[in-house]
């Protein structure tokens, strides 16, 4: 091959930690498209976060005045601080957000004064009191993570004051708090305060974080009317103390039995609200706590917490009538799971945990119809777009209405994944209002608008086919609002897409979405596909720098709109203009698109390019002259100028080209200024297949005839296996250099022969004999490792044969190595082999690796012209040492062994069997100490013994 694999494997590295941010995502569609022609004038650019800049008076002042403050430090002759401080800014806001002033100073004598030797540094100081952070300044989430960690804001035998995002961010990162709501300025607060702070160092010892806020609003949000008060979160489920606050023993041991016995919690309205928010498993109990009755059936399903726990499914009880009500529940105790937010109710005995555990098991573990009140019912179909609702009627089990629900079980997931609610429900109350008569009825409403299904219910394919087609999911006058899984499966679907990116609640995203309808149809008449999204962090995952954010895509490849939201005549001339313009040009793409496009595409060539790279313009136009010829290869070309994902994924230098294969990359180092060379590089790249692709036969005939033979087992119809075996083929040429000889095999009896029942797999004979590796086989570095172990080649008791490769691979593992250098043509070298294949194994013991090898240039470059010969190599000296004895006496060669082992000479030789006895016989006196393997006792005695052998 033609790259340099360094430089490959080392990408490959940061490929992959690159990748790990990035989610998978839809099959790539073709290249072409282009940017527009002409674009509308720029909306006005906000200002860019800037950390303030302040003097040693007025930093006093802030430390006085400011509870959190984080200080930059930095000097003019610094030469790193701009380019930390470059970093630092991007996180200014979030630390504003958080309650923490960030500012930087210039002042080399304060800084002394806190410590500060070095530039840039910074400094946290929590009520005056510094702290200085040791990590790396240039990682700016790791600075943001830090600042707002509850460790950095820790201060001994106080209590932790806090703000509502911080204490958010506490729960969510810390397994156990309390919670302290309180008002500074009243005065049983302050006492109660007092009293806390007591038990703050137990707390601490338990593990338990204990902070307090001051803030009404937040207390509201928890449903919490009386201040002050205690909440315990465990694992960010809350538990109210309904003791004495000011009694804080009794308190402190509350807060360890919590921590320590899991019981279900009680919870306001609130929290309640707040749990089915943000908790995908969640079962609540609704109860009266002054009914027997629910009292006891709380007891019983106080039993099954700790294996609903161990389930990832949270449990929790409320006592409010009204919000039972809310959801139409007429009669209590009574049981709501919600996944997703998406609720069911629980229709059988309470009394029963068993049954109830099970239940709630097979909800979580399986795609179920959730069951519905018509209370619920009318809350789903107001709250959301899509909602599928099976009327069923009054059913019993084994009718045929409940046999239909069952078979309509199985396309449940597919409606998940598109944003669809399915439910059902026996109430008919909803179903009268809309005038269906009949059951069972399924029925879609879109935008509260119900759509009768008139076609075979029992056939739930068609149903599917039904409510995911586009014209059923088409609402008249509304662009159609989807999850981010049906937005990549309709961006790889369709070719021209505009796509409206929001946050749900936004109001002004709701002002432009309204103008942004009187163009759905113009759009429609295009074949162009209009939807909207608000999915949480959609603009994390679609890497978009603000939102709300409108943007066209052809054929995946994404342009901004960049002018005014409001002013929908122009974006309708905008996306005309995008969809009807073409332009042989290499398509600049975003990280996101990117991604899409290393995952998906099989065979990407990307160019990497810097704005302020003064040559890289004049390339990209000499590249763009083969852009049509990769397109006809079936090679896409692509550019980014996104510097810091190019520095994520080893690319520090520009510009720079690098071609991809199932996702695998290759860096190009050839002339990058020339497209010719460079498109005959691309096109050696996606030609390399030098994996050779063997059956049954050959694979007998290879194990018999090659020493060293390595079988990547795959599937054909596996579609990760294109990449794996690319993995491989980057290492193959280098393995081959070891006399390691790689091939492939698509066979699945003979995979499952050698211990793979559900390839990929590699299988590594060595002389016939065979291991299997366990290790990551993405990882290509990590095969090749394993595949050049010398304990890995090492086949028999015999003295291995290895080449050039081999042994300097063995050198530099091995402290003492023997080589003997022999070679065919040479009639000694039979009868010397054999000879000091008798020591091999004394050699071994003594800590000595011996090999042999048939190079005669190699044994000239060491100053050996005779063979046989053997040399010695040790760690103390560069050159070998070369045997002058005689070759053909064994005992000679190990004797001389030991001493270039050991020159000080002071060994025992170790003898056994016939040649112990018959040195007995020839020695006129003989010492022989007897010892056994493994005896600690013997080694130590050994070690002394070897002090007198000279004497």
């Amino acid at each position: 091959m033609t790259f340099s694999r360094k430089k490959v494997l080392t990408l490959c590295v940061c490929t992959l930690l690159a990748l790990i941010s990035f989610p998978g995502y839809v099959d790539c569609a073709n290249k072409k498209g282009s940017q527009a022609t002409v674009a509308p004038p720029p909306a006005p650019i906000e200002p860019e976060a800037v950390i303030e800049e302040v003097n040693a008076k007025q930093l006093e002042k802030l430390l006085t005045d400011k509870d959190y403050v984080a200080v930059f430090w930095y000097a003019r002759s610094c030469i790193t601080c701009d380019k930390v401080l470059a970093e630092l800014e991007k996180i200014d806001d979030d630390t504003d957000s958080f309650g923490v002033d960030f500012v930087k100073i210039n002042d080399k004598r304060l800084a002394k004064q806190y410590g500060i030797k070095n530039f840039p540094a910074l400094t946290y100081f929590r009520e005056k009191e510094p702290i200085i952070y040791d990590g790396d300044l240039m990682d700016e989430e790791g600075v943001l993570d830090f600042l707002t960690s509850l460790e950095a804001m820790d201060l001994p035998d106080r209590i932790e004051e806090v703000n509502s995002k911080i204490l958010l961010k506490i729960i969510e990162d810390t397994d156990f708090v309390a919670v302290l709501f309180y008002d500074k300025d009243q005065k049983k607060s302050q006492k109660v305060l007092a009293e806390l702070e007591n038990i703050d160092d137990e707390c601490d010892q338990n593990d338990i974080a204990f902070v307090k806020i001051d803030d009404d609003s937040e207390a509201k949000e928890w449903g919490i009317d009386e201040i002050p008060s205690i909440v315990f979160f465990e694992r960010g489920i809350p538990h109210i103390y309904e003791g004495d606050l000011m009694k804080e023993d009794e308190l402190l041991g509350w807060l360890v039995h919590q921590k320590r016995h899991s019981e279900i919690p009680e919870v306001t309205d609130e929290m309640k609200d707040k749990l089915v928010e943000n908790t995908e498993h969640l079962a609540v109990i609704f109860y009266d706590k002054d009914d027997k009755q629910d009292i006891r059936v709380l007891n019983e399903l106080e039993n099954i917490d700790d294996e609903l726990e161990k389930e990832g499914i949270v449990i929790v009880r409320i006592d409010n009538a009204a919000e039972a009500k809310e959801y139409g529940l007429d009669h209590l105790p009574a049981l709501i799971y919600f996944e997703n937010k998406i609720p069911a109710l629980y229709e059988g005995d309470l009394m029963n945990e068993d049954e109830v555990l099970e239940w709630l098991i097979l909800q979580k573990r399986t795609a179920t119809i959730e069951e519905v009140t018509d209370e619920i019912l009318v809350e789903l179909i107001n709250d959301h777009e899509y909602v599928v609702v099976f009327f069923t009627g009054p059913c019993e089990p084994g009718e045929k209405c409940d046999k239909t629900l069952n078979a309509l079980e199985s396309i449940d997931d597919e409606l998940d994944e598109a944003g669809i609610i399915f439910v059902t429900t026996e109430d008919t109350n909803i179903a009268k209002k809309h005038n269906i008569k009949s059951y069972p009825q399924l029925v879609f409403f879109r935008n509260r608008d119900p759509l009768v299904f008139t076609g075979d219910l029992d056939d739930e394919d068609e149903v599917l086919a039904w409510i995911t087609d586009e014209d059923t999911l088409e609402i008249p006058g509304k662009i159609e609002e989807v999850n981010t899984k049906m937005l990549d499966k309709i961006l790889s679907e369709n070719d021209h897409v505009v796509v409206f990116f929001y946050r749900e609640g936004d109001k002004r995203a709701q002002k432009i979405l309204n103008e942004l309808e009187n163009i759905d149809d113009e759009c429609e008449e295009k074949d162009i596909d209009f939807i909207k999204t608000s999915d949480p962090d959609v603009d994390k995952e679609y890497d978009l720098a603000s939102l709300p954010a409108l943007a066209f895509y052809r054929h995946k490849f994404r342009t901004i709109y960049d002018g005014d939201l409001m002013k929908e005549e122009e974006i309708l001339d905008w996306v005309i203009d995008l969809h009807e313009s073409t332009a042989d040009v290499i398509e600049s793409v975003d990280r996101k698109t990117l991604q899409v496009l290393i995952n998906d595409v099989e065979h990407l060539a990307v160019f990497f390019y810097d704005d302020k790279c003064e040559t890289c313009p004049q390339i990209l136009e000499e590249l763009e002259t083969i852009d049509d010829d990769t397109d006809k290869h079936g090679i896409q070309f692509v550019k980014s100028n996104d510097v810091k994902l190019a520095h994520e994924i080893g690319i520090f230098a520009f510009p720079a080209l690098v071609y991809y294969e199932t996702g695998v990359p290759i860096m190009y180092d050839g002339n990058i200024e020339d497209p010719q060379v460079v498109f005959k590089w691309i096109l050696e790249q996606k030609a390399d297949e030098s994996i050779e692709l063997i059956d049954r036969d050959t694979l007998n005939e290879y194990i018999n005839n090659k020493d060293f033979l390595a079988v990547v087992f795959y599937k054909e119809d596996d579609p990760d296996a294109p990449r794996v075996l690319r993995h491989i083929e980057l290492i193959d040429d280098e393995a081959l250099e070891y006399g390691i000889y790689i091939v492939k095999m698509n066979d699945k009896l003979m995979a499952k022969k050698y211990g793979y029942r559900n390839p990929p797999g590699i299988t590594y004979f060595r002389k016939g004999k065979y291991i299997n590796y366990d290790g990551d086989i993405d990882d290509e570095e990590e095969v090749l490792d394993w595949l050049t172990s010398p304990a890995n080649m090492e086949m028999t008791d015999h003295i291995e044969k290895v080449n050039r490769k081999m042994f300097e691979k063995i050198r530099k593992s091995s402290d003492y190595l023997a080589v003997i250098f022999y070679s065919d043509e040479c009639k000694q070298c039979p009868r010397v082999l054999a000879e000091v294949e008798h020591i091999d194994d004394e050699a071994d013991k003594a800590g000595i690796d011996f090999v042999k090898i048939d190079d005669k240039q190699m044994a000239k470059e060491f100053g050996v012209f005779a063979l046989p010969a053997i040399v010695f190599f040790k760690p103390s000296s560069k050159e070998p040492v070369i045997y002058a004895g005689d070759l053909y006496e064994e005992e000679q060669i190990l004797a001389w062994l030991l001493t270039q082992r050991d020159p000080s000479g002071d060994v025992i030789e170790d003898l056994e069997g016939e040649k112990l006895v018959q040195l007995i016989e020839d020695s006129g006196a003989i010492a022989v100490y007897f010892y056994a393997d493994g005896c600690e006792q013997c080694t130590k005695v050994l070690e002394e013994l070897e002090n007198i052998d000279d004497d």
